[in-house]
């Protein structure tokens, strides 16, 4: 499932929408339901983990919206090789241990795989070129 990069970039696709999911629940037990069904003009705060939660996914989407286009790149430019498999695996990897660390609140490991993940992007941006 993870030989190619196209189907990482399809299961990362599918992560951040798990992580909508969760993220939606997450706020229906800090937010009323009819806040939640409104045109939400007015702003409320979530907190704890769930917030964090929120924040994770924020930058869950801007990790999809910066390696989605280096993918695209690269497949249609024929580019793709062992290395830009292995950097699209560990960008995944890195990804998904993101979210856990965000969410539980483990702040080293946290900047580590979101730097670990980001580097990968920039490879493949630079593999691409």
């Amino acid at each position: 499932m993870l030989t190619s990069e196209l189907n990482i970039l399809a299961i990362y696709g599918l992560f951040v929408c798990l992580t909508v999911l969760a993220q939606a629940s997450g706020a229906m037990t800090q937010l009323d339901m009819g806040y939640l069904l409104s045109s939400r003009d007015g702003h409320r705060t979530l907190t704890g983990m769930v917030a964090r939660l929120e924040r994770a996914l924020n930058n869950s989407v801007v990790g999809m919206a910066l390696f989605a286009p280096a993918i695209l790149i690269l497949q249609a430019k024929s580019g793709f090789n062992a290395t830009t498999l292995i950097a699209a695996q560990i960008f995944l990897l890195a990804r998904v241990l993101y979210l856990p660390a965000y969410v539980f609140n483990l702040v080293g490991f946290r900047t580590l795989v979101w730097l670990v993940g980001f580097a990968m992007t920039i490879l493949l941006y630079a593999l691409g070129l």
